[in-house]
């Protein structure tokens, strides 16, 4: 028995598994998509309550369970977006496990609203769906394990048994473990595809080759990429120092424009540069490199193989190509380059 659970572990790693610095870009859109879910629940539960006091003030003690019920939601929302705000800068090596904490807690909270609502509201139908929707919702939006999938929906659906037998019979118990094994094989392929897309990303990284030592160059199969707009080379050039992390349209604008740069004036000229950059890369059938997500824009380090970022790496046939410049046509850049330097002579 335990030979063949080994045996499956093993199956099961060579076939779903991918390593936490490879999901670094998948954990950094949990993170924006978790700040998006948070101001939901947020709205939800706070709203609720406002309605609640408001209609109810005068005989609150009738109604604690949905006091309860509705104010973990708002203060889960709340340190949901805290949390998922200040891993926005979190190491690549770090990023699987910090940046999906917001998410975990927003999926935990809502699994555990819903066996509240199964058990504290005695609303069977309820509860069951806002289980199944909470898990629908995170397959389609998120990106986590699948055995961590199993572990939550399991222990959610697990105290649900007895009661959906009792409510609904033998066909209607079936059907509720029919459609969570439906779930859980869903979340196993979109891992399998996920690797797959990611064993692709790792084939064009071959291609697609950054130089950041001296000026700053993008180049596909050997060819300098063109862009038709100046500025556009420079976005990237930015993104790829931020290595990974998302920047608003905000700092973009400070930037490519100036501090004082507003985005009623520049912001037109930051739309059309995205689109020259979105457009170029496709033509060339660049995938997954720039990625734009909620007016937030970040370069997969997973897509491009970079100087700057084997340099960081630790890896020293790179180190030894460091001759003291870094992006030299942006003078953003010598902030970094200072950081180079001194990476560079400590580690001699």
């Amino acid at each position: 028995m335990l030979r063949f659970i080994k045996k499956l572990i093993v199956a099961y790693r060579a076939r779903y598994y991918i390593s936490p610095v490879d999901l670094a870009d998948s954990a950094e859109t949990n993170r924006l998509h978790s700040k998006v879910v948070s101001v939901v629940f947020f709205i939800f539960g706070f709203g609720d309550l406002v309605v609640l006091f408001g209609l109810h003030h005068k005989n609150l003690q009738d109604y604690v369970f949905s006091l309860v019920y509705f104010g973990i939601f708002t203060l889960v929302s709340i340190f949901a977006f805290l949390i998922a705000t200040k891993t926005k800068s979190a190491s690549r090596e770090k990023a699987y496990l910090l940046k999906n904490i917001p998410f975990y807690m927003t999926f935990l909270c809502g699994i555990g609203a819903s066996v509240y609502n199964f058990f504290a509201f005695s609303q069977a139908y309820n509860g069951v769906l806002s289980l199944f929707l909470t898990i629908l919702i995170a397959l389609c939006v998120f990106s986590f394990s699948p055995h961590i999938f199993l572990v939550a929906m399991l222990a959610g659906f697990c105290p649900m048994v007895p009661n959906l037998y009792k409510n609904f019979g033998v066909t209607g118990l079936m059907d509720s473990v029919l459609v969570a094994v439906i779930m859980f094989c869903l979340s196993l392929y979109k891992r399998r595809v996920e690797k797959r897309y990611l064993t692709l990303l790792k084939k064009q990284k071959k291609s697609l080759v950054v130089k950041t030592f001296g000026n700053f160059t993008l180049l596909y199969d050997d060819k300098v990429i063109k862009f038709s707009r100046t500025k556009s080379s420079e976005l990237i050039a930015y993104l790829i120092y931020k290595n990974g992390s998302s920047v608003n349209t905000k700092e973009l604008l400070a930037v490519l424009y100036g501090d004082y740069a507003d985005s009623a004036r520049y912001g037109a000229s930051l739309r059309l540069l995205i689109s020259d950059i979105k457009h170029t890369l496709a033509e060339l059938e660049v995938q997954n490199f720039f990625i734009a997500e909620y007016n937030n824009f970040r370069i997969n380090p997973e897509a491009v193989k970079c100087d700057y970022y084997d340099f960081l790496a630790g890896d020293k046939t790179i180190m030894k190509t460091f001759t003291g410049e870094f992006m030299s046509q942006y003078s953003w850049a010598e902030e970094a380059l200072d950081f180079l330097e001194r990476r560079f002579y400590g580690d001699k």
